[in-house]
């Protein structure tokens, strides 16, 4: 038994239906809210580990959950939503939600989805000096980065980029948010710079920079950084 406490928000009484017996088998406490109102009160009075959120809310739109949770809590958001405009993705991860998933789904995915963001949890009250995946080792402490235990040369603006992914590993970062962050606010938009610098960091990280087991695209969003390709 995992023993943490995931509250589900959502309106749909199907998905609640469906949603709450699953995570119960998983192992997880389910606390369930219908509106935004319901889930900020839950937030506060039953101390979630995580949150299942809904974009569509019948008293609030789900990013201003978003909002406001992020104003007091670092608690993992996830986005459950059947919506399907890349801005809606964005604009809720750039607000601060962790991760999204679209309707319809699978538990096998969402529930793959909740460890990652509880794993991140943890990583975050206590950042490692060093992180491992798929024999690439990013050693922050000694400013190495190394591929079977074999140093890769990397630009600064490589490093940063690598670096700035591995602390959110398993996590998408948004375009926007890899942009303004490595290259400054002045070039939140500058798509090329991004995608020339993630093909280069490919080419000396990956095992095969063709088929990226580490370094994944979402499209039309932004990239993750596989801890556990297996996963």
């Amino acid at each position: 038994m995992t023993n943490e406490r995931i509250l589900v928000v959502d309106d749909e009484p199907q998905i609640q239906r469906f949603l709450k017996p699953a995570l119960r088998a998983a192992g997880y406490d389910v606390v369930e809210a219908a509106t935004g109102g319901e889930a900020l009160k839950a937030v506060a009075t039953a101390a979630p580990d995580l949150v299942i959120l809904d974009l569509g809310l019948p008293d609030m739109d789900g990013k201003e959950v978003v909002t406001s949770l992020r104003g007091w809590t670092t608690i993992p958001i996830i986005i459950l939503s059947a919506r399907e405009r890349e801005s809606e993705k964005i604009a809720a991860l750039d607000l601060g939600a962790d991760d999204y998933i679209e309707k319809p789904f699978g538990i096998g995915e969402l529930t793959a989805r909740i460890r990652t963001a509880l794993r991140h949890r943890e990583r975050a009250a206590a950042p490692p000096a060093t992180l491992a995946t798929d024999g690439l080792v990013i050693d922050t402490v000694r400013r190495l980065v190394l591929r079977e235990e074999e140093p890769i040369r990397l630009t600064p603006k490589e490093y940063d980029l690598l670096t700035l992914l591995a602390r959110h590993a398993g996590r998408v970062v948004t375009h926007k948010t890899l942009l303004t962050s490595v290259w400054g606010p002045a070039h939140g938009e500058d798509l090329h710079y991004l995608r020339v610098f993630i093909g280069q960091l490919r080419q000396k990280i990956e095992r095969d920079p063709t088929r990226p087991s580490i370094l994944r695209t979402e499209p039309g969003v932004g990239y993750r950084l596989v801890v556990d390709p297996e996963a």
